[in-house]
Protein backbone atom coordinates (compact mmCIF):
# COMPACT_ATOMS: atom_id res chain seq x y z
CA UNK A 1 0.00 0.00 0.00
CA UNK A 2 1.29 3.46 -0.84
CA UNK A 3 0.46 6.27 1.58
CA UNK A 4 -1.07 9.48 0.22
CA UNK A 5 0.84 9.22 -3.04
CA UNK A 6 4.17 9.93 -1.33
CA UNK A 7 5.93 6.74 -2.39
CA UNK A 8 6.19 5.10 1.03
CA UNK A 9 5.15 1.50 1.38
CA UNK A 10 4.04 0.00 4.67
CA UNK A 11 4.49 -3.68 5.42
CA UNK A 12 1.53 -3.51 7.78
CA UNK A 13 -0.72 -1.58 5.41
CA UNK A 14 -1.17 1.47 7.63
CA UNK A 15 0.86 3.85 5.49
CA UNK A 16 3.71 4.66 7.88
CA UNK A 17 7.40 3.90 8.06
CA UNK A 18 7.93 4.05 11.79
CA UNK A 19 5.79 1.56 13.70
CA UNK A 20 6.69 1.76 17.36
CA UNK A 21 5.95 -0.81 20.05
CA UNK A 22 4.75 1.34 22.91
CA UNK A 23 6.95 1.25 25.98
CA UNK A 24 9.92 -0.74 24.67
CA UNK A 25 11.42 1.63 22.12
CA UNK A 26 11.80 -1.06 19.43
CA UNK A 27 10.54 -0.58 15.88
CA UNK A 28 8.79 -3.35 13.99
CA UNK A 29 10.05 -2.05 10.65
CA UNK A 30 13.27 -0.56 9.30
CA UNK A 31 13.71 2.85 10.84
CA UNK A 32 13.94 5.75 8.44
CA UNK A 33 16.56 8.43 9.04
CA UNK A 34 14.76 11.57 7.94
CA UNK A 35 16.75 14.29 9.71
CA UNK A 36 20.15 15.09 11.17
CA UNK A 37 21.07 12.79 14.07
CA UNK A 38 17.88 10.75 13.66
CA UNK A 39 15.37 12.86 15.63
CA UNK A 40 14.59 16.45 16.54
CA UNK A 41 16.16 15.89 19.96
CA UNK A 42 19.40 15.18 18.00
CA UNK A 43 20.18 12.08 20.09
CA UNK A 44 21.78 10.28 17.14
CA UNK A 45 20.26 6.93 18.12
CA UNK A 46 18.58 4.23 16.06
CA UNK A 47 17.12 1.78 18.57
CA UNK A 48 15.64 -0.60 15.99
CA UNK A 49 18.86 -2.13 14.66
CA UNK A 50 18.78 -5.95 14.81
CA UNK A 51 21.62 -7.02 12.49
CA UNK A 52 24.50 -4.85 13.66
CA UNK A 53 25.37 -5.94 17.20
CA UNK A 54 28.52 -6.09 19.35
CA UNK A 55 28.67 -9.81 18.50
CA UNK A 56 28.30 -9.42 14.73
CA UNK A 57 30.50 -6.37 14.06
CA UNK A 58 34.17 -7.36 13.74
CA UNK A 59 36.94 -6.95 11.13
CA UNK A 60 36.28 -10.44 9.77
CA UNK A 61 32.49 -10.11 9.50
CA UNK A 62 31.91 -6.39 8.87
CA UNK A 63 33.35 -4.02 6.28
CA UNK A 64 32.87 -1.97 3.15
CA UNK A 65 30.24 -3.40 0.81
CA UNK A 66 30.28 -0.84 -2.00
CA UNK A 67 30.27 2.86 -2.75
CA UNK A 68 28.31 5.29 -4.88
CA UNK A 69 30.31 8.04 -6.56
CA UNK A 70 28.82 11.55 -6.67
CA UNK A 71 29.79 14.87 -8.24
CA UNK A 72 31.00 16.70 -5.11
CA UNK A 73 31.96 16.37 -1.47
CA UNK A 74 29.27 15.21 0.95
CA UNK A 75 29.15 17.34 4.11
CA UNK A 76 25.43 16.78 4.72
CA UNK A 77 24.47 13.60 6.57
CA UNK A 78 23.00 10.94 4.23
CA UNK A 79 19.30 10.27 4.86
CA UNK A 80 17.55 6.90 4.53
CA UNK A 81 14.02 5.86 3.54
CA UNK A 82 13.03 2.16 3.35
CA UNK A 83 10.52 0.64 0.92
CA UNK A 84 10.17 3.68 -1.30
CA UNK A 85 8.41 3.35 -4.65
CA UNK A 86 10.39 5.00 -7.46
CA UNK A 87 8.18 5.39 -10.57
CA UNK A 88 9.29 2.97 -13.27
CA UNK A 89 11.99 1.45 -11.04
CA UNK A 90 10.07 -0.41 -8.34
CA UNK A 91 10.50 -0.43 -4.59
CA UNK A 92 13.89 0.36 -3.03
CA UNK A 93 15.54 1.19 0.23
CA UNK A 94 16.89 4.62 -0.69
CA UNK A 95 19.80 6.70 0.58
CA UNK A 96 19.60 10.43 -0.20
CA UNK A 97 22.92 12.21 -0.75
CA UNK A 98 23.40 15.98 -1.15
CA UNK A 99 26.66 17.36 -2.56
CA UNK A 100 28.61 20.59 -2.57
CA UNK A 101 28.07 20.65 -6.36
CA UNK A 102 24.39 21.45 -5.62
CA UNK A 103 23.19 18.00 -6.63
CA UNK A 104 20.79 15.69 -4.83
CA UNK A 105 20.90 11.94 -5.43
CA UNK A 106 18.48 9.13 -4.60
CA UNK A 107 20.42 5.85 -4.66
CA UNK A 108 19.70 2.23 -3.92
CA UNK A 109 20.83 1.70 -0.33
CA UNK A 110 21.48 -2.04 -0.63
CA UNK A 111 23.22 -2.51 -3.95
CA UNK A 112 25.29 -0.82 -6.66
CA UNK A 113 25.24 -3.54 -9.27
CA UNK A 114 23.35 -3.68 -12.58
CA UNK A 115 20.74 -0.97 -12.90
CA UNK A 116 21.48 0.13 -9.32
CA UNK A 117 24.95 1.28 -10.34
CA UNK A 118 23.27 4.51 -11.47
CA UNK A 119 21.24 6.82 -9.29
CA UNK A 120 17.52 6.07 -9.06
CA UNK A 121 17.24 9.78 -9.75
CA UNK A 122 19.59 12.72 -9.58
CA UNK A 123 18.81 16.42 -9.90
CA UNK A 124 21.00 19.48 -10.25
CA UNK A 125 19.34 22.10 -8.09
CA UNK A 126 20.97 24.95 -9.99
CA UNK A 127 19.72 24.17 -13.48
CA UNK A 128 16.81 26.02 -15.08
CA UNK A 129 14.24 23.41 -13.99
CA UNK A 130 15.16 24.12 -10.38
CA UNK A 131 15.31 27.90 -10.49
CA UNK A 132 18.92 28.39 -11.53
CA UNK A 133 20.01 31.08 -13.98
CA UNK A 134 21.95 30.12 -17.13
CA UNK A 135 25.54 29.29 -16.20
CA UNK A 136 24.80 28.87 -12.49
CA UNK A 137 27.40 26.97 -10.47
CA UNK A 138 28.33 26.17 -6.91
CA UNK A 139 30.58 28.79 -5.34
CA UNK A 140 34.32 28.36 -5.53
CA UNK A 141 35.64 28.33 -1.97
CA UNK A 142 38.94 29.95 -2.86
CA UNK A 143 38.02 32.44 -5.58
CA UNK A 144 34.52 33.46 -4.45
CA UNK A 145 34.73 33.10 -0.68
CA UNK A 146 38.46 33.29 0.15
CA UNK A 147 37.76 30.50 2.65
CA UNK A 148 39.11 26.97 2.83
CA UNK A 149 36.83 25.59 5.55
CA UNK A 150 34.91 23.73 2.83
CA UNK A 151 37.30 22.70 0.09
CA UNK A 152 36.73 23.49 -3.58
CA UNK A 153 32.96 23.87 -4.10
CA UNK A 154 30.33 25.22 -1.72
CA UNK A 155 26.76 24.29 -2.66
CA UNK A 156 24.59 22.12 -0.38
CA UNK A 157 26.18 21.98 3.07
CA UNK A 158 23.25 21.69 5.47
CA UNK A 159 21.67 18.26 5.98
CA UNK A 160 18.23 18.21 4.28
CA UNK A 161 15.10 17.05 6.08
CA UNK A 162 12.32 14.71 4.89
CA UNK A 163 8.61 14.98 5.67
CA UNK A 164 7.25 11.40 5.61
CA UNK A 165 3.63 12.57 5.55
CA UNK A 166 4.01 14.26 2.16
CA UNK A 167 7.06 12.47 0.79
CA UNK A 168 8.95 15.76 0.51
CA UNK A 169 12.63 16.50 1.02
CA UNK A 170 13.64 20.08 1.84
CA UNK A 171 17.07 21.31 0.70
CA UNK A 172 18.97 24.60 1.07
CA UNK A 173 21.28 25.49 -1.83
CA UNK A 174 23.96 28.12 -2.41
CA UNK A 175 24.98 29.03 -5.96
CA UNK A 176 26.72 31.67 -8.04
CA UNK A 177 24.48 33.24 -10.65
CA UNK A 178 25.30 36.25 -12.83
CA UNK A 179 28.24 36.99 -10.53
CA UNK A 180 26.20 36.98 -7.30
CA UNK A 181 25.63 34.47 -4.50
CA UNK A 182 22.11 33.05 -4.30
CA UNK A 183 20.43 30.94 -1.57
CA UNK A 184 17.26 28.95 -2.29
CA UNK A 185 14.97 26.64 -0.36
CA UNK A 186 13.69 23.66 -2.37
CA UNK A 187 10.86 21.21 -1.67
CA UNK A 188 11.20 18.05 -3.78
CA UNK A 189 9.35 14.78 -4.17
CA UNK A 190 11.41 11.96 -2.65
CA UNK A 191 10.01 9.62 -5.30
CA UNK A 192 11.05 11.63 -8.37
CA UNK A 193 13.14 14.67 -7.38
CA UNK A 194 10.55 16.98 -8.95
CA UNK A 195 9.96 20.37 -7.36
CA UNK A 196 6.73 20.75 -5.39
CA UNK A 197 4.37 23.59 -6.40
CA UNK A 198 5.78 26.93 -5.30
CA UNK A 199 9.31 25.57 -5.05
CA UNK A 200 12.02 26.79 -5.01
CA UNK A 201 12.00 30.15 -3.24
CA UNK A 202 14.77 32.72 -3.06
CA UNK A 203 16.04 33.20 0.48
CA UNK A 204 16.05 36.85 1.53
CA UNK A 205 15.49 38.63 4.82
CA UNK A 206 15.75 42.06 6.43
CA UNK A 207 15.32 43.23 10.03
CA UNK A 208 15.13 46.74 11.47
CA UNK A 209 18.00 47.86 13.69
CA UNK A 210 17.12 49.09 17.15
CA UNK A 211 18.79 52.48 16.53
CA UNK A 212 17.50 52.82 12.97
CA UNK A 213 18.43 51.31 9.65
CA UNK A 214 18.11 47.75 8.40
CA UNK A 215 20.02 44.49 8.75
CA UNK A 216 19.92 42.66 5.43
CA UNK A 217 20.68 39.00 4.83
CA UNK A 218 23.92 38.93 2.81
CA UNK A 219 23.92 35.81 0.58
CA UNK A 220 27.68 35.93 0.01
CA UNK A 221 28.60 36.17 3.70
CA UNK A 222 26.07 33.71 5.12
CA UNK A 223 26.51 29.91 5.16
CA UNK A 224 23.71 27.47 5.98
CA UNK A 225 25.86 24.95 7.87
CA UNK A 226 23.34 23.56 10.42
CA UNK A 227 20.94 20.89 9.23
CA UNK A 228 17.35 21.83 8.46
CA UNK A 229 14.62 21.42 11.08
CA UNK A 230 11.04 20.42 10.25
CA UNK A 231 8.70 21.23 13.13
CA UNK A 232 4.91 21.60 13.23
CA UNK A 233 4.58 22.50 9.56
CA UNK A 234 7.54 24.89 9.49
CA UNK A 235 11.04 24.58 8.04
CA UNK A 236 13.79 26.25 10.04
CA UNK A 237 17.10 27.34 8.52
CA UNK A 238 20.10 28.68 10.44
CA UNK A 239 23.15 30.58 9.21
CA UNK A 240 26.70 31.35 10.22
CA UNK A 241 29.59 32.49 8.06
CA UNK A 242 32.45 31.46 5.79
CA UNK A 243 35.67 31.49 7.86
CA UNK A 244 34.29 34.22 10.16
CA UNK A 245 34.66 36.81 7.41
CA UNK A 246 32.75 39.87 8.56
CA UNK A 247 30.26 41.39 8.29
CA UNK A 248 27.85 38.54 8.99
CA UNK A 249 25.10 37.70 11.48
CA UNK A 250 23.56 34.64 13.02
CA UNK A 251 20.21 34.24 11.25
CA UNK A 252 17.30 31.86 11.94
CA UNK A 253 14.57 31.81 9.29
CA UNK A 254 11.23 29.97 9.50
CA UNK A 255 9.26 28.98 6.37
CA UNK A 256 5.84 27.44 5.87
CA UNK A 257 6.55 23.86 4.79
CA UNK A 258 3.55 23.79 2.46
CA UNK A 259 3.77 27.18 0.74
CA UNK A 260 7.45 28.03 1.36
CA UNK A 261 6.39 31.50 2.44
CA UNK A 262 8.69 32.95 5.08
CA UNK A 263 7.01 33.17 8.48
CA UNK A 264 9.63 34.82 10.66
CA UNK A 265 13.28 35.77 11.10
CA UNK A 266 15.58 36.20 14.09
CA UNK A 267 19.07 37.73 14.31
CA UNK A 268 21.35 36.66 17.16
CA UNK A 269 23.44 39.86 17.26
CA UNK A 270 21.65 42.65 15.38
CA UNK A 271 23.92 45.56 16.35
CA UNK A 272 27.44 44.13 16.50
CA UNK A 273 27.08 41.17 14.15
CA UNK A 274 28.69 37.70 14.33
CA UNK A 275 27.25 35.16 16.84
CA UNK A 276 26.83 32.80 13.90
CA UNK A 277 25.07 29.45 14.07
CA UNK A 278 27.09 26.55 12.70
CA UNK A 279 27.33 23.82 15.41
CA UNK A 280 29.61 21.72 13.17
CA UNK A 281 26.63 20.93 10.98
CA UNK A 282 24.20 19.94 13.73
CA UNK A 283 20.58 20.89 13.19
CA UNK A 284 18.68 22.96 15.72
CA UNK A 285 16.84 20.79 18.24
CA UNK A 286 13.16 20.97 19.21
CA UNK A 287 10.86 19.72 21.95
CA UNK A 288 7.27 18.48 22.01
CA UNK A 289 6.01 21.98 22.84
CA UNK A 290 7.37 23.48 19.63
CA UNK A 291 10.39 25.19 21.21
CA UNK A 292 13.64 25.41 19.23
CA UNK A 293 17.13 25.19 20.75
CA UNK A 294 20.55 26.14 19.39
CA UNK A 295 24.02 27.38 20.36
CA UNK A 296 25.76 30.43 18.92
CA UNK A 297 29.42 31.03 18.16
CA UNK A 298 31.78 33.90 18.85
CA UNK A 299 30.31 37.36 19.02
CA UNK A 300 29.30 40.21 21.27
CA UNK A 301 27.19 39.51 24.35
CA UNK A 302 25.08 42.27 25.82
CA UNK A 303 25.87 42.33 29.57
CA UNK A 304 23.63 45.34 30.26
CA UNK A 305 20.18 44.52 28.89
CA UNK A 306 17.92 41.74 30.10
CA UNK A 307 16.88 40.05 27.94
CA UNK A 308 20.09 40.51 25.99
CA UNK A 309 19.90 41.40 22.30
CA UNK A 310 23.50 40.50 21.45
CA UNK A 311 23.76 36.77 22.05
CA UNK A 312 27.23 35.51 21.23
CA UNK A 313 28.41 32.22 22.79
CA UNK A 314 24.98 31.41 24.18
CA UNK A 315 22.38 28.64 24.20
CA UNK A 316 19.03 29.96 22.99
CA UNK A 317 15.44 28.80 23.33
CA UNK A 318 13.10 30.22 20.69
CA UNK A 319 9.46 29.72 19.72
CA UNK A 320 7.50 30.70 16.64
CA UNK A 321 4.87 33.31 17.29
CA UNK A 322 2.67 35.08 14.72
CA UNK A 323 5.08 36.94 12.47
CA UNK A 324 8.14 36.51 14.68
CA UNK A 325 10.56 34.18 16.45
CA UNK A 326 10.47 34.93 20.17
CA UNK A 327 13.44 34.48 22.51
CA UNK A 328 12.01 32.60 25.49
CA UNK A 329 15.16 31.84 27.46
CA UNK A 330 18.92 31.66 27.16
CA UNK A 331 22.14 30.81 28.98
CA UNK A 332 25.53 32.47 28.52
CA UNK A 333 28.68 31.16 30.29
CA UNK A 334 30.36 33.51 32.77
CA UNK A 335 33.58 33.45 30.69
CA UNK A 336 31.94 34.21 27.35
CA UNK A 337 34.18 37.24 26.75
CA UNK A 338 37.25 35.02 26.96
CA UNK A 339 35.65 32.58 24.53
CA UNK A 340 35.16 35.36 21.99
CA UNK A 341 38.69 36.73 22.37
CA UNK A 342 40.25 33.32 21.76
CA UNK A 343 37.91 31.84 19.12
CA UNK A 344 36.41 29.56 21.75
CA UNK A 345 32.97 29.03 20.24
CA UNK A 346 30.43 27.51 22.58
CA UNK A 347 28.43 26.85 19.40
CA UNK A 348 31.05 24.62 17.76
CA UNK A 349 28.97 21.69 19.04
CA UNK A 350 25.31 20.89 18.61
CA UNK A 351 22.73 20.68 21.39
CA UNK A 352 21.04 17.42 22.46
CA UNK A 353 17.70 17.20 24.24
CA UNK A 354 17.66 14.32 26.70
CA UNK A 355 14.59 12.16 27.41
CA UNK A 356 12.67 12.62 30.64
CA UNK A 357 14.93 12.35 33.69
CA UNK A 358 14.09 11.66 37.34
CA UNK A 359 14.75 14.29 39.97
CA UNK A 360 14.25 18.03 40.11
CA UNK A 361 15.26 18.74 36.49
CA UNK A 362 13.26 16.49 34.19
CA UNK A 363 13.83 18.13 30.82
CA UNK A 364 17.52 18.53 30.15
CA UNK A 365 19.69 19.86 27.34
CA UNK A 366 23.38 19.05 26.86
CA UNK A 367 25.95 21.02 24.86
CA UNK A 368 29.75 21.15 24.65
CA UNK A 369 31.92 23.40 22.48
CA UNK A 370 35.55 24.33 21.88
CA UNK A 371 36.28 25.19 25.55
CA UNK A 372 35.56 21.54 26.46
CA UNK A 373 33.06 22.21 29.26
CA UNK A 374 30.00 19.97 29.15
CA UNK A 375 26.91 21.97 30.13
CA UNK A 376 23.65 20.50 31.38
CA UNK A 377 20.67 22.89 31.31
CA UNK A 378 17.06 22.63 32.41
CA UNK A 379 15.03 23.33 29.26
CA UNK A 380 12.03 24.49 31.29
CA UNK A 381 14.12 27.12 33.08
CA UNK A 382 17.66 27.38 31.80
CA UNK A 383 19.00 29.36 34.77
CA UNK A 384 17.93 29.76 38.37
CA UNK A 385 16.39 33.13 39.27
CA UNK A 386 16.67 34.07 35.57
CA UNK A 387 20.40 34.77 35.95
CA UNK A 388 21.04 34.19 32.27
CA UNK A 389 24.63 35.41 32.62
CA UNK A 390 26.62 35.59 35.85
CA UNK A 391 28.79 38.71 35.55
CA UNK A 392 32.17 38.62 37.36
CA UNK A 393 31.62 35.04 38.46
CA UNK A 394 34.16 32.21 38.48
CA UNK A 395 31.67 29.43 37.75
CA UNK A 396 28.18 28.88 36.32
CA UNK A 397 26.28 27.77 39.41
CA UNK A 398 22.93 29.00 38.09
CA UNK A 399 22.56 25.96 35.79
CA UNK A 400 22.11 22.27 36.52
CA UNK A 401 25.73 21.31 35.88
CA UNK A 402 28.97 22.36 34.17
CA UNK A 403 31.73 19.74 33.84
CA UNK A 404 34.88 21.74 33.06
CA UNK A 405 37.42 19.77 31.05
CA UNK A 406 34.98 17.02 30.15
CA UNK A 407 36.64 17.08 26.72
CA UNK A 408 40.35 17.79 26.69
CA UNK A 409 40.62 19.04 23.10
CA UNK A 410 37.30 20.82 22.66
CA UNK A 411 34.30 19.64 20.65
CA UNK A 412 33.39 20.12 17.00
CA UNK A 413 30.53 17.62 17.07
CA UNK A 414 27.18 16.75 18.60
CA UNK A 415 27.01 14.38 21.57
CA UNK A 416 25.05 11.15 21.16
CA UNK A 417 22.62 9.74 23.72
CA UNK A 418 21.52 6.18 24.49
CA UNK A 419 20.39 4.23 27.52
CA UNK A 420 20.88 7.05 30.02
CA UNK A 421 24.40 7.75 28.78
CA UNK A 422 25.84 10.76 26.94
CA UNK A 423 28.72 10.17 24.52
CA UNK A 424 31.15 12.96 23.60
CA UNK A 425 34.15 13.27 21.30
CA UNK A 426 36.82 15.95 21.25
CA UNK A 427 39.72 16.94 19.06
CA UNK A 428 42.78 14.71 19.63
CA UNK A 429 40.98 13.18 22.59
CA UNK A 430 39.46 9.87 23.57
CA UNK A 431 35.72 9.26 23.23
CA UNK A 432 33.98 9.42 26.60
CA UNK A 433 30.70 8.07 28.00
CA UNK A 434 29.08 10.00 30.88
CA UNK A 435 26.34 8.26 32.83
CA UNK A 436 23.26 10.17 34.02
CA UNK A 437 22.03 9.62 37.56
CA UNK A 438 18.97 11.44 38.95
CA UNK A 439 19.19 14.13 36.33
CA UNK A 440 22.91 14.85 36.67
CA UNK A 441 26.02 13.60 34.92
CA UNK A 442 28.49 11.55 36.89
CA UNK A 443 31.64 13.73 36.97
CA UNK A 444 33.88 10.85 35.86
CA UNK A 445 33.22 9.03 32.59
CA UNK A 446 31.73 5.57 32.78
CA UNK A 447 34.15 4.39 30.09
CA UNK A 448 36.58 5.85 27.56
CA UNK A 449 38.03 4.62 24.30
CA UNK A 450 41.62 3.38 24.22
CA UNK A 451 42.34 5.37 21.05
CA UNK A 452 41.68 9.03 20.27
CA UNK A 453 40.09 10.97 17.43
CA UNK A 454 42.28 13.44 15.57
CA UNK A 455 41.13 17.00 14.84
CA UNK A 456 38.27 17.83 14.71
CA UNK A 457 37.20 14.74 16.62
CA UNK A 458 34.69 12.06 15.63
CA UNK A 459 31.11 12.36 14.45
CA UNK A 460 28.97 10.05 16.60
CA UNK A 461 25.90 7.86 16.03
CA UNK A 462 24.31 5.05 18.03
CA UNK A 463 22.70 1.80 16.91
CA UNK A 464 20.96 -0.56 19.31
CA UNK A 465 17.98 -2.86 19.70
CA UNK A 466 15.96 -1.09 22.34
CA UNK A 467 18.18 -0.95 25.40
CA UNK A 468 20.40 -3.80 24.30
CA UNK A 469 23.20 -4.44 21.78
CA UNK A 470 24.36 -0.84 21.65
CA UNK A 471 27.16 0.25 19.33
CA UNK A 472 28.73 3.71 19.27
CA UNK A 473 29.79 4.54 15.71
CA UNK A 474 32.54 7.15 15.41
CA UNK A 475 33.65 8.72 12.14
CA UNK A 476 37.12 10.28 12.24
CA UNK A 477 37.87 12.77 9.49
CA UNK A 478 41.62 12.98 10.05
CA UNK A 479 43.96 15.94 10.00
CA UNK A 480 44.06 16.70 6.25
CA UNK A 481 42.80 15.45 2.89
CA UNK A 482 45.77 13.14 2.47
CA UNK A 483 44.77 11.13 5.52
CA UNK A 484 41.69 9.08 4.78
CA UNK A 485 38.69 8.99 7.07
CA UNK A 486 38.26 6.17 9.60
CA UNK A 487 35.02 4.48 10.69
CA UNK A 488 35.11 2.96 14.18
CA UNK A 489 32.62 0.90 16.19
CA UNK A 490 32.75 0.65 19.98
CA UNK A 491 30.72 -1.40 22.43
CA UNK A 492 28.40 1.32 23.74
CA UNK A 493 28.44 -0.18 27.25
CA UNK A 494 32.25 -0.24 27.36
CA UNK A 495 34.08 2.14 25.05
CA UNK A 496 37.33 0.40 25.92
CA UNK A 497 36.17 -2.43 23.64
CA UNK A 498 36.83 -1.48 20.02
CA UNK A 499 34.71 -3.75 17.86
CA UNK A 500 35.90 -2.57 14.47
CA UNK A 501 38.01 0.06 12.72
CA UNK A 502 38.30 0.54 8.97
CA UNK A 503 42.06 0.86 9.54
CA UNK A 504 42.18 -2.81 10.55
CA UNK A 505 41.38 -3.75 6.94
CA UNK A 506 42.64 -0.54 5.37
CA UNK A 507 42.91 -1.79 1.79
CA UNK A 508 39.50 -3.45 1.76
CA UNK A 509 37.66 -0.79 3.77
CA UNK A 510 39.28 2.45 2.58
CA UNK A 511 36.95 5.43 2.99
CA UNK A 512 38.71 7.93 0.79
CA UNK A 513 39.32 11.62 1.48
CA UNK A 514 38.49 13.75 4.46
CA UNK A 515 35.25 15.65 5.03
CA UNK A 516 35.15 17.42 8.39
CA UNK A 517 32.20 17.10 10.79
CA UNK A 518 30.62 14.17 8.92
CA UNK A 519 28.22 11.90 10.82
CA UNK A 520 27.61 8.23 9.95
CA UNK A 521 24.04 7.14 9.23
CA UNK A 522 23.08 3.70 10.58
CA UNK A 523 19.91 2.09 9.21
CA UNK A 524 18.67 -1.25 7.93
CA UNK A 525 21.80 -3.17 8.90
CA UNK A 526 24.16 -0.79 7.08
CA UNK A 527 26.27 2.26 7.79
CA UNK A 528 26.36 5.13 5.26
CA UNK A 529 29.32 7.50 5.27
CA UNK A 530 29.51 10.68 3.20
CA UNK A 531 32.93 11.73 2.01
CA UNK A 532 34.99 13.25 -0.75
CA UNK A 533 33.02 12.60 -3.95
CA UNK A 534 31.36 9.46 -2.63
CA UNK A 535 29.06 7.79 -0.15
CA UNK A 536 30.47 4.53 1.20
CA UNK A 537 28.23 1.72 2.43
CA UNK A 538 29.35 -0.66 5.20
CA UNK A 539 27.62 -3.77 6.51
CA UNK A 540 27.96 -7.44 7.33
CA UNK A 541 30.13 -9.12 4.71
CA UNK A 542 28.74 -11.94 2.53
CA UNK A 543 29.46 -15.39 3.89
CA UNK A 544 31.94 -17.12 1.61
Amino acid sequence: MTSAGNGFRSKSGVGTVLLWMIGCGVSTAHTAVLTYHNDVGRTGQNTAEERLTPDSVSPSRFGKLFLHEVDGDVYAQPLFVPDLTIPGKGVHDVVFVATEADSLYAMDAKDNSGSNSEALWRVSLIDSRHGGAPGASALNASADLKCGAIVSQVGITATPVIDPATGTIYVETLSKENGSAVHRLHALSIATGAERPGSPVLITAAMPREGGGTITFDPLRQLSRPGLLLLNGSIYLAYGSHCDKTPYHGWILAYDARTLMRKAAFVTAPEHGKAGIWMSGAAMAADANGNVYLATGDGWFDTQKVPARELGNSVLKLALRPGRLALLDYFTPFNQARFSRHDGDLGSGGVVLLPWQPGEHRHLLAVVGKPGTLYLLDRDRMTSDDVHYCNRCSADRQIVQALAGAIAGGAWSTPAYWNNTLYVSGSNDVVRAFRLSNGRLNPEPDSVSADSCEYPGCGLSISAYGREKGILWALEAGSDRERHAVLKAYDARNLGRLLYSSQQQSERDDLGGVVNFAVPTVAGGRVYVGGSGRVTVFGLLPVR
